[in-house]
């Protein structure tokens, strides 16, 4: 700690399971990176493990912008101004420009003071701004910098804002059994009959199942696996990016993946060239909904989103072949169709998808859980990293993996 007091101070109060999920000591150390000190005022520790536990810190620096920073690091971990008044609101000086030093908005529950009244934020997601878009009916929004439009009223600094930690008991409840964010050692049997819990209690609830997918789920042969949890309605919403879909494709219409035979897992002759033939015959259709329509595409997990009424956003990338003509290829574009969909979304489940499952969760909410299943541990532990701090990752063959939850959802 400094011998020298620092001028600059605020004070902040945090409650919650603060202990046990390691919040407080992130939070000390978080001020101490930033060159800062802290006095811890008060300090109560909950009597049980389901009472929370209460902590007020007096933050110090040398420099208000530095403190003004902090302050608004902390927030983003559950801390909020023991005294506030109103959020300060600049308008936007043209679009797809922020005012300087708006407040970036985190993925957990947020409210903002407007008129004295405190405000719930729709949509929570990280890394947007606070838009007030109706002050006389107080109404606040997390907008991303691309949409923001001129004129609209923009939260700036981390006045009149206070942020929910995220409640650890929700995605407890599924895998409570878990030590680990990460498992690779833990009974997969179990795993499978949680995960398929928590899918049915989201139905259960009238909420959405959104998958985010990659292509090994083709690859692994779990595409008819998928099928069946489609047509048993445990698939709402699908992200994914051209290889899935295409891929997908190829099966049906060929019946191999990337030129490999799914039923026998060798290299068939010309096989080299049926992703792009099946691209080419989607393309002659007009897309995946009218290909379907005429009669050409007939299985496969497209097909079934289609005849089930999944909706699903294709998001594409530069490497794509073709593309299929529902690929969206401009990526602002694409992440605002998958906003649009997640309304009502109350379960994620990733697999096999490093860069869509690290998307997705960067526009979730913290309140919505998510598991996240790959052969890779690095995909699993990437998400969290990024943000996501709600993800459980699952390390195993996503093949197998899909083939049991089929089995415990839908079995054939």
């Amino acid at each position: 700690m400094p011998s020298t007091p620092l001028p600059h101070k605020d004070t902040l109060e945090i409650r919650g399971h603060i202990i046990d999920s390691m919040l407080f000591t992130r939070i000390l150390d978080q001020v101490l990176e930033a060159h800062g000190s802290y006095e811890i005022e008060q300090f109560e520790v909950g009597r049980t493990p389901v009472d929370p536990s209460y902590a007020r810190l007096q933050i110090c620096t040398d420099d208000p912008e530095r403190l003004e920073e902090l302050v608004q690091s902390l927030m983003g971990l559950g801390m909020q101004r023991l005294e506030t008044g109103d959020a300060t609101l600049v308008a936007a000086e043209m679009d797809g420009v922020l005012p300087d030093g708006f407040y970036s908005s985190t993925n957990l529950d947020t409210e903002v003071r407007v008129g004295g009244s405190w405000v719930r934020v729709d949509n929570p997601e990280m890394d947007c701004a606070i838009v007030i878009s109706e002050i006389s009916e107080r109404r606040a929004r997390t907008v991303p910098m691309s949409d923001v439009v001129k004129g609209e009223q923009v939260v700036v600094g981390s006045q009149g804002i206070r942020v929910q930690p995220l409640d650890r008991g929700r995605t407890g409840e599924v895998f409570e059994f878990m030590s680990s964010q990460v498992s690779s050692e833990k009974p997969q049997g179990l795993i499978v009959r949680r995960v398929a819990g928590a899918m049915r209690a989201t139905k259960e609830r009238g909420e959405k199942i959104l998958w985010v997918g990659g292509p090994a789920v083709v690859h692994t042969g779990a595409g008819p696996s998928v099928v069946r949890l489609i047509e048993a309605g445990y698939m709402d919403v699908l992200f994914a990016g051209n290889a899935l879909a295409t891929h997908d494709i190829e099966g049906a219409l060929y019946g191999t993946s990337l030129g490999v035979n799914l039923a026998e897992g060798i290299g068939v002759e010309h096989g080299h060239e049926h992703h792009i033939r099946a691209l080419n015959t989607i393309r002659r259709c007009g897309s995946i909904a009218k290909a379907v329509e005429q009669g050409v595409l007939t299985s496969g997990i497209m097909h079934a989103c289609v005849t089930h009424g999944v909706d699903f956003v294709l998001g594409g990338s530069v490497r794509d072949d073709g593309p299929l003509p529902d690929t969206v290829t401009d990526v602002v574009e694409a992440q605002r169709q998958m906003r649009s969909l997640l309304p009502g979304v109350g379960y994620a489940l990733m697999v096999a998808s490093m860069l869509h499952s690290i998307a997705t969760g960067n526009l979730l909410p913290a309140s919505v859980p998510l598991v996240c299943v790959d052969i890779n541990p690095a995909t699993v532990t990437k998400l969290a990293d990024r943000g996501s701090a709600q993800a459980t990752g699952v390390v195993t063959d996503t093949g197998l993996f899909l083939g049991a939850l089929a089995d415990e959802l839908a079995p054939a």
